[in-house]
This record gives C-alpha cells, sequence and structure tokens, in this order.
C-alpha cells in the first residue's frame, strides 16, 4: 500500500477517531471486564513489570560477566524494549478494548501466526508460573532459615498456601488485584530507593568496610567510592564474548515487561493512562536498574562478585546492606525477593486468565474450552474460570518435582518459552508495522514516529538476541527447542487455518 493510500485512508478515519478520542465506549460493546484500574495501578504496574527477582538475586552473576560496562549493557536493551512497549501502546491506544496485544498479530500479521501467538504466550506463562511459585516457596525457606527455622519440609504447603491467596486476589475484582501490585511494587521501589541513598552517604563519608563473609563467599574489604567503577574501565574485561552473552542475560530480566498491554481493557480513561504509563518506562529503567547498579558498584567493587563453591553469587543488596552494618540483611532482602516473586505471579495469574478466556472466545462452540465455559465472565465481571483453570494447571509444578523424568522435560521446557517469548515480541512488532500500512492507521493515535526505522531496528536486535543465545552452554538446547516449536506449532497452526478456510471457516479447538 502506498504512501499516498496511507494518508488519504488515515484522514478520513481521522475524524471519527478524534470525536472519541477520549471515550471508548463505542469500542466497549463486546466488552465484559470492568474498567475497575485507576492511574496509579497502572502506573505501579507498569513499574512492577520492570523489577522482577533478577534485579534482586541475579544482578551479581550479570555484573560479574562483564563489570562496570553492565550499565550499558542494560541501557541498550530496555531502549530496545521501549521500542515493543511504544509499538504495544500505540496498538492498544487504537483499539483499548482488546483484552491483549497478542490480538494484534492474528488481525495485522495473519489468523495462523495469531492463533501460534496466543497459545504459545498462554502457555509460556503457565510455565513461567509454576517456576514462580516455586521460587516463591524456595526464598520463604531461605528467609525463615536466616532467622535458624527449618520450614523446607512445607515447600508443597506454603505454594499451594500462596496460589490459593493470589488467585482469589484475581477472583474477587480486578481493583483488589490493582491493589495488591500497587503495594507489592511499593515494596520493591522502597528497597531500591534505600539502596540508592545508602549508597549516595557511604559515596560522601567515604565509608570503609572490612572483609566478610557473605553467603559462603569470603569477600575482601574495601572503600565505597566512585572509583570503584571508574579505574581502570573496560568495556569487555573479561572479553567480547562474556560480553555478547550478558545480553540475553539482561534481556530475560526485563522479560513480561509487556505485561501493562493486558490491562488496557480493565483501564478506567485508558487513552490518558496509557501513554503516561508506557512513556514513564524509559525513567524507571534508568532509576530502577541503571540506578541500583551504579549505587551496587560504587560500592563493592565489581571484581569481588565471586561464585562459591555451588557457582552461585551473592545477592548484592545483601552485600551492600550487610557492609553498611545491617545484620539482618538477608531477611530483609529475601523478604522483597518473596514480594518480587508474589508479584510475578499474581500479574502471571491474572495475564493468564485473559489469555485464556480470549482463546475460548476465539474457539467454536464445540470445542473443549466452551465446554468448559472458559469464555464466560463472573458476576465479578473477572474471567474466573479461565483464571481458575490456569492457577490448576500452574500448581502442578509441585507434583512434576516429584518426578524426576518430568522435571527434567519441565526444565527445558521452562527455559524454551524465555525462547518462544522472543518470536512473539517480534511478531508483535511486525503486527505493529502492518497496522501502520493498513487503513486502521490513525495519525490521531499515540503514534512511534520513525516507526520504519524503530520497527526493523527491533526485529533485528531480538533476532541477535535469539542467536546470542547459541553462545552460552546452558542456553542452546532451549534455544533449539524454541526453533522446533516455531516450526512444529507454526506448521500446525498454519494447516489449521488453511482447513478452516477451506470449510465453514469457523474455529475448532486449538
Amino acid at each position: 500500500m502506498t504512501d499516498n493510500t496511507d494518508t488519504t485512508n488515515s484522514q478520513s478515519s481521522s475524524a471519527s477517531f478524534h470525536s472519541t478520542l477520549k471515550t471508548v465506549d463505542h469500542l466497549d460493546k463486546n466488552n465484559q471486564m470492568e474498567r475497575g484500574l485507576k492511574n496509579r495501578h497502572i502506573q505501579f504496574i507498569a513499574i512492577g513489570g520492570t523489577i522482577g527477582t533478577g534485579l534482586f538475586l541475579g544482578s551479581g552473576e550479570s555484573i560479574a560477566l562483564t563489570g562496570p560496562s553492565i550499565i550499558f549493557v542494560y541501557i541498550a536493551v530496555g531502549l530496545f524494549m521501549f521500542i515493543l512497549m511504544r509499538a504495544i501502546g500505540e496498538l492498544m491506544y487504537r483499539d483499548p478494548s482488546q483484552h491483549t496485544f497478542i490480538n494484534f498479530i492474528g488481525k495485522y500479521v495473519s489468523p495462523a501466526w495469531g492463533r501460534f501467538a496466543g497459545w504459545s504466550y498462554w502457555i509460556v506463562l503457565i510455565l513461567i508460573g509454576m517456576t514462580e511459585i516455586t521460587a516463591v516457596s524456595t526464598y520463604c525457606v531461605s528467609f525463615f532459615g536466616t532467622f535458624g527455622i527449618d520450614i523446607s519440609a512445607y515447600k508443597w504447603i506454603i505454594e499451594l498456601v500462596f496460589l490459593v491467596i493470589l488467585t482469589t486476589v484475581n477472583l474477587i475484582a480486578v481493583k483488589v488485584f490493582g491493589e495488591a501490585e500497587f503495594w507489592f511494587s511499593m515494596i520493591k521501589i522502597a528497597l531500591i530507593i534505600g539502596l540508592i541513598l545508602t549508597a549516595a552517604v557511604m559515596v560522601i563519608i567515604h565509608f570503609h568496610y572490612p572483609a566478610q563473609n557473605i553467603s559462603g563467599t569470603q569477600v575482601p574489604a574495601g572503600q565505597t567510592a566512585i572509583s570503584n567503577i571508574t579505574d581502570n574501565f573496560q568495556l569487555a574485561p573479561n572479553g567480547w564474548l562474556n560480553f555478547f552473552m550478558a545480553f540475553p542475560m539482561v534481556f530475560f530480566a526485563y522479560e513480561l515487561i509487556e505485561f501493562v498491554g493486558v490491562t488496557v481493557s480493565e483501564t478506567e480513561n485508558p487513552r490518558a493512562i496509557l501513554p503516561k504509563a508506557v512513556n514513564q518506562l524509559i525513567y524507571r529503567i534508568l532509576i530502577f536498574y541503571v540506578g541500583a547498579l551504579i549505587a551496587i558498584m560504587c560500592i563493592v567493587p565489581w571484581r569481588s562478585f565471586i561464585p562459591d563453591a555451588q557457582g552461585n553469587i551473592a545477592s548484592p543488596f545483601i552485600m551492600v546492606f550487610r557492609y553498611a552494618g545491617i545484620d539482618w540483611a538477608a531477611g530483609l532482602v529475601f523478604f522483597v525477593v518473596i514480594t518480587a516473586a508474589s508479584s510475578a505471579l499474581n500479574s502471571l495469574l491474572y495475564s493468564a486468565g485473559r489469555h485464556l478466556y480470549q482463546l475460548a472466545q476465539d474457539s467454536s462452540d464445540s470445542s473443549v474450552l466452551s465446554k468448559l465455559k472458559l469464555d464466560e465472565i463472573s458476576k465479578n465481571k473477572v474471567p474466573a474460570r479461565a483464571i481458575i483453570a490456569s492457577a490448576v494447571l500452574i500448581i502442578l509444578s509441585p507434583i512434576v518435582s516429584l518426578i524426576p523424568a518430568v522435571q527434567s522435560a519441565f526444565t527445558l521446557f521452562s527455559s524454551a518459552s524465555s525462547a518462544v517469548i522472543i518470536f512473539i515480541y517480534v511478531l508483535t512488532i511486525i503486527a505493529h508495522y502492518n497496522y501502520r500500512k493498513s487503513p486502521n492507521f490513525t495519525r490521531d493515535g499515540f503514534l512511534l514516529r520513525g516507526y520504519q526505522f524503530f520497527d526493523v531496528i527491533g526485529i533485528v536486535f531480538f533476532i541477535v538476541i535469539y542467536a546470542s543465545l547459541f553462545a552460552s552452554p546452558t542456553r542452546v538446547i532451549p534455544a533449539i527447542a524454541g526453533i522446533c516449536w516455531l516450526i512444529g506449532f507454526g506448521i500446525y497452526c498454519h494447516i489449521k487455518e488453511k482447513r478452516m478456510s477451506a470449510g465453514d471457516g469457523v474455529p475448532n479447538g486449538i
């Protein structure tokens, strides 16, 4: 389609779109959800989506990999993820009645790829949910272990209790979910701000600290100073391969940042709130990720991040607060990590429920999804059955861990799920590019300007990230499994759509 046609189409739709810019009532005729999420909910949900357990526990590993230059890696990856979010933001702004950004793949790429993305994303959410529920119980055991209390025998009970509580939060009302995420995010933000302020004070007073044994690793004495970052700075002190391998590690720390793109159909006044939430992502990345990393490395020289006998590196947050004289730092950090994992699980239940609900809506009346009434909304205006069905699958995690053969397969699928998300990101950007070329495009929207350039380099970036998985021995098999899923399930979805087109055109099952 030519640029002239684009202009004509956009101008013809501009007037009608502009007249309804502040309201989405005309789009909400088929939206049975309640718009119960307010501005503060969305703002903190967006913040929570950028802060996961990886920052609190795994950032030491990324720092050890390539030193202070990890700051530039976080900024670079953050900018590309911002491009993705701007693309999602423009699509959701155009039609805020959609329950998920995945719907645009089916509309602007192809129904077959839409089917692939919808089912793949839901399966990924379930697998990550199973990982998070296991993480919650593990962190709880570690938290109480810092006080000399062993609760390892009750891990499965902890998992069940957390899942029941968070499922209930999702079932009551969307505003209850929003409140839960608001407070979860507040706790995470408080720790990061506390870390940054602690580092600032320690730098100002030129704080010296003695050698300490932290999490089984002997860390040498030192002094807090900016020179811990700047002295003998090198972009790739451990070699260019390690610098390159830092990119997928950081990328997975940003994983599921797109969650705010699933909340729009339940957001109050979405066209006013969505642009603010998306545009502020870049500031949050700079403050919470980059700010935390700079604070950490000012206190702890990056070469002090040494793995223990098991190959694990102590949490930088624990190290910083221990140096500051807070002996109960491990307990504090693990409490926040439990909060972060709970927040992730809460969001996964929300998102998985909405995606399963959407899949059920897109299926035929004779499908299993429809027979289970997963396409119904409860009296509380939430997809209760779809949420419960997703939660039931997630709670299989403790059972999976008891069977070695199944556990090995689960580990493979969980690792591969992160790789599959890259395909979905690429398809989302393609959908955005095609939307800008379609008759539905309007110039009165939340535009990603220069999309011809940003969409292309975004796609290239995600392809490079996928290619980088093959540079790490631990990620090669999941990367191959991801490609097998793309080819196998992708072919199935295209055959399914071709048969539907040749028949009555009515979806049936998966």
